[in-house]
């Protein structure tokens, strides 16, 4: 897997654009994937460890997730 930088995935996420992404949740202990869209309220960040994360809004919660580690967002 190709890892791009922030500011390359950054400039791909378009307000009101829908996806899918995929990752490892702890909380389930599974990869899971959800249907997202991206907003303003949305953004890419990294921790201070170093973990590249994205908030998005999840469209079957209807509220706002945070990825980290390795993701995978497809259109």
């Amino acid at each position: 897997m190709v890892e791009y930088p922030i500011t390359i995935r950054k400039d791909n996420m378009i307000d009101d654009r829908h996806f899918t992404i995929t990752y490892y949740a702890k909380k389930h202990s599974k990869h899971i994937s959800r249907r997202g869209k991206w907003d303003s309220m949305c953004k890419y960040f990294t921790t201070k460890l170093g973990n590249a994360c994205v908030t998005y809004f999840d469209l079957d919660a209807n509220n706002y997730r945070t990825a980290s580690g390795n993701y995978k967002i497809r259109f």
